[in-house]
């Protein structure tokens, strides 16, 4: 038998979901778990495990940040407005946790791109070393966040960063022809 509609929970649950709660060092704290992992407590709440995202991950990287339960129906738990106003422990825990989810190595130099059966295969030097990777031609593989600055995601959701196209030499902007 089919559950009945119930307005003033529809209601309800609506109004739970459009509230926001900003997070702040008067009523968070956040911890490290055994597992190298974020808990976080609100008032009585606890979270065993939270994520945190950039809301805005290129313009305000240490401003709005979602406060996220981990799961299947992972939630908002609330937003930081602003990193700084936070305890300096809790600003170091969770730059470590943004530093690894938004890890992105920036392109210092492009030794070969290859492209082949709708993959591009690249060979390039970082500031964290070299690397080789695979994007798929098409989609939003290559996005240009400014005339200048382009981010690469690879098949494996790994993303990479070449802020100014313009200090690449000649014969790399050549191999960047199909992207740009």
């Amino acid at each position: 038998m089919p559950e009945e509609f119930n307005l003033s929970q529809m209601e309800r649950e609506t109004e739970e979901m459009l509230k926001i709660r900003y997070l702040t060092k008067h009523n968070t704290v956040f911890k490290r778990t055994e597992g190298g992992f974020v808990s976080l407590y609100v008032g009585e709440e606890s979270y065993s495990r939270i994520q945190v995202m950039r809301m805005f991950p290129f313009m305000e990287k240490d401003r709005f940040l979602s406060v996220r339960s981990v799961g299947d129906k992972s939630k908002e738990i609330g937003i930081i407005e602003n990193l700084k106003d936070m305890e300096e422990d809790t600003i170091k825990l969770l730059r470590e946790q943004l530093n690894l989810r938004y890890f992105t190595p920036v392109i210092t130099k492009i030794r070969s791109v290859k492209e082949e059966y709708g993959f591009a295969y690249w060979d390039v030097l970082t500031d964290h070393g070299e690397c080789r990777f695979t994007i798929q031609m098409g989609g939003n593989a290559v996005v240009h966040l400014t005339e200048e600055r382009i981010l690469l995601s690879d098949i494996d959701e790994n993303r990479f960063e070449i802020p100014d196209v313009g200090r690449l030499t000649p014969a790399e902007r050549r191999k960047l022809d199909l992207f740009l």
